[in-house]
């Protein structure tokens, strides 16, 4: 096409997108100062299912059976309309024939680091965003793998296509920002590399509200200075950026122009500023008994990962989800923050009674930490109970040793111990994967292989 110059290589497509000659100059002039890949399933949970059962392929597919709304639809079931969150009684009177799966959770985290692990086979630079997405720096790979970088992203994505039976989307680009907008560019199964000297291009095609890291507020901020996409971001100064948007504003604004300035960090996730724990049950409910136990499970995991990470709260955060999704919450600041459960369920007990509305109808309890600091460096206080402090850490430490050894929550406390045995209903269904255990396993003690079915 005279006049116009082809870039987005579109590797999963016979045509290519095209742009005029006339669009503004290059914000950079080199390819790939860095070359970083964001790698996104598509509709993971639901290809997994489809991948363990083939008789599931080309059928609508969402999971979250057990939660009552959609979790997750594949694209058969979004070509119908159905989308992640709508309930699952819109959903079969939009489309009769949907296939309706509980999450099976184990699975989806054992294909999660099978997904990751093939992804190690070719950079050691992997860092793990999320159960379905990671990013890469294949930085100086080219000689190594003798081609491309796009081809080298075609590459891993075709060895998970292979070994998974899922499909997955790449975005490869100078930063972790522009590779995480090309990655969502052309899905399902499709790469988009876009080099330095095309990136322009990119944020023109971009609003404002697809930028990773751009909330709802910043959003609105942006468009009352008459910026419409993420192009007019980074047209504006440096010094505008650093102004309006502080520190985080300023490294997205760097980000978007090409400048690596968030490093792929390979080493697991050990610093939390808060921890959220929450549970959703079905049906809703109005009994009193069964909400606050719903909410002590909430607390007494939530407490254990903070004592897995050696962390203690300052504060601490109880809500209720109403069964129309509206909810209720309050927190309250620990006049001395602390890890142990048990001397923390009086103040939770307090915040429940105030929050929970007799008559209402619960669907889900959540708990939020906050203010986590160190327990390394506990600081005693001159009139605090030392004695008591020293037992209620001693049978905190006692219930994690159990608790390691034979199962989470086999030690518990006395308001949630009748959960396991309470009424089941129609959508308690459990995942293939539990029903069908192999020899010698135990709920708790389980090998780490997914169970494929096919009928014969």
């Amino acid at each position: 096409m005279p006049g116009c110059a082809r870039i987005f290589s579109k590797l999963n497509y016979s045509s290519c997108t095209v742009f005029c000659m006339n669009s503004p100059p290059p914000i950079s002039l080199s390819d790939y100062p860095r070359a970083i890949i964001h790698m996104d399933a598509d509709a993971f949970f639901a290809s997994v299912e489809q991948a363990l059962v083939p008789a599931l392929q080309g059928r609508p597919v969402v999971t979250g059976k057990e939660r009552g709304i959609i979790a997750c639809a594949n694209y058969e079931a979004k070509a119908r309309g159905i989308k992640r969150g709508v309930p699952l009684f819109k959903a079969k009177r939009l489309c009769p024939e949907l296939v309706i799966l509980p999450n099976d959770y184990e699975t989806y985290s054992l294909y999660s680091k099978r997904m990751f692990n093939i992804l190690r086979t070719f950079t050691p630079i992997v860092e793990e965003y999320s159960v379905d997405e990671a990013f890469a720096d294949i930085t100086g790979l080219r000689r190594t793998y003798h081609a491309s970088y796009e081809d080298i992203a075609r590459r891993i994505q075709d060895t998970v296509v292979r070994e998974l039976g899922i499909t997955v989307s790449i975005g490869l680009s100078p930063s972790k920002a522009l590779a995480k907008i090309c990655s969502k560019f052309r899905k399902p199964n499709g790469i988009t590399a876009v080099p330095g000297k095309y990136i322009h291009h990119l944020l023109q095609r971009t609003s404002l509200e697809t930028v990773w890291g751009f909330g709802p507020n910043t959003v609105s901020l942006l468009q009352k200075y008459g910026m419409k996409s993420a192009y007019d971001f980074v047209c504006k100064p440096e010094h505008w950026a650093r102004r309006m948007l502080h520190k985080p504003g300023l490294e997205l604004w760097n980000e978007l122009r090409g400048h690596s300035v968030w490093p792929v960090t390979p080493e697991e996730k050990s610093a939390y500023a808060t921890i959220l724990k929450s549970k959703t049950f079905t049906p809703p409910s109005e009994d009193h008994d069964l909400v606050y136990a719903k909410l002590i499970r909430n607390v007494e995991s939530a407490f254990m990962k903070a004592r897995r990470y050696r962390l203690r709260p300052k504060s601490i955060g109880v809500v209720l989800r109403h069964h129309d999704f509206r909810h209720d919450g309050l927190e309250a600041r620990l006049n001395r923050p602390s890890s142990s459960t048990v001397e923390i369920i009086p103040l939770i007990q307090h915040l429940f009674e105030k929050t929970f509305r007799p008559g209402s109808r619960y669907r889900s309890t959540m708990v939020v930490l906050g203010g986590l600091e160190s327990d390394l460096s506990e600081q005693y206080e001159l009139f605090e109970d030392r004695l008591s402090i020293e037992g209620l850490r001693r049978i905190t430490q006692a219930v994690d040793s159990v608790n390691h050894k034979f199962g989470k929550h086999t030690v518990c406390a006395g308001t949630a111990l009748f959960l396991p045995s309470k009424p089941k209903v129609a959508r308690d269904d459990i995942p293939t994967r539990r029903q069908e255990s192999f020899k010698g396993e135990t709920p708790r003690q389980r090998l780490a292989i997914p169970r494929l079915s096919i009928t014969v």
